[in-house]
């Protein structure tokens, strides 16, 4: 099925990638995507979406444009409907004026069946990005505030400078993490990640060289299969683990081995990885800083992100492939 996204701005590359887990992405705009999507209800699983759309068409960006469109579609409904227009940073320009108040009444005006604003049953949207208007269904939107319920404060244990939720979540979605299958995190920390996998459907296995992050990660989540280990020398089977996505550590206010630079811990991390890690799947790694040329040494990098937390940190994200 063709799905149409209104995607969150929070990151230019980040709401693209995580895409990939529930389809095949045929076209992007600015905040926009169009995904061959086998089973839309998989896209529930999203985390930088804020719309999910079926595909209806699209056109240039202009009223014009839009009106044969919609007459082009003839569509008709005895439900309650709605006409919602989003216009994108972006969309239209100076040479090409346009409110999204006349792509709202244009939708009123040439579906034929009852406009209720209020109480509607459908609502069809039009998003308007850079120099394409794309046009469907809602079939959903997601509720971001249960993401903030599971924010880190909230939980049993709490240590400073860990993931959110939401990026906990991305990331797992861009390690294309599957229900049923195992995934790993061998800096697991307070279990965040782990959370986010194990909603899931994954069987969330995590490790850690810190004993008090062993413990107060069980307090958080009790499914995990947690282990105190060593993450260059994991106790773990040759090509083991389906997935593997981690927050390597910083170096702030974090156990590590004394006699390891960060360097060499995240070389000899990334080498055991690899070894654990099924042929043909995914890692995605998070650093404070570009390791592209260590990681390139172990692994293939298939894609790049950067992420601004703030002022002086900036997350690198690494997607790598065996």
């Amino acid at each position: 099925m063709k799905l149409l996204f209104e995607l969150s701005g929070e990151n230019p590359t980040l709401p693209f990638s995580e895409l990939g887990c529930i389809g095949t992405v045929l076209d992007t705009r600015l905040q926009v995507a169009v995904v061959d999507a086998p089973d839309p209800q998989k896209a529930r699983r999203l985390a930088m979406t804020h719309v999910v759309l079926e595909y209806l068409g699209e056109c240039e960006s202009d009223l014009l444009a839009f009106k044969k469109l919609l007459m082009d579609l003839s569509i008709t409904t005895s439900r309650p409907f709605a006409g919602r227009a989003k216009k994108i940073h972006g969309g239209c320009n100076e040479h090409n004026p346009c409110s999204q108040k006349e792509f709202e009444r244009m939708i009123g005006t040439m579906i034929e069946g009852p406009v209720s604003l209020d109480n509607p049953e459908v609502e069809f949207r039009a998003i308007i990005s850079e120099d394409r208007c794309y046009f469907g269904k809602v079939l959903f939107s997601f509720n971001r505030g249960s993401f903030d319920h599971r924010n880190p404060g909230k939980r049993d244990f709490f240590h400073p400078g860990v993931m959110m939720p939401r990026m906990a979540r991305t990331l797992v979605n861009i390690a294309r993490a599957r229900e049923g299958e195992i995934l790993l995190d061998p800096f697991s920390g307070t279990g965040g990640i782990l959370i986010e996998a194990d909603l899931l459907g994954t069987h969330p296995v995590g490790s850690d060289f810190d004993p008090l992050m062993i413990l107060g990660s069980t307090r958080n989540l009790k499914s995990a299969s947690l282990m105190l280990a060593d993450a260059t020398h994991l106790p773990l089977s040759d090509h083991s683990i389906d997935t593997v996505v981690t927050d390597f550590p910083y170096g702030q206010s974090v156990c590590i081995r004394k006699t390891d630079s960060m360097d060499q811990l995240y070389a000899a991390s990334l080498e055991e990885i690899r070894r654990v890690l099924k042929p043909d799947r995914r890692a995605v790694v998070v650093t404070h800083r570009d390791i592209s040329s260590i990681a390139a040494q172990s692994m293939t990098i298939l894609e790049q992100h950067d992420q601004r937390v703030h002022k002086s940190l900036t997350r690198r994200v690494l997607v790598l492939g065996h």
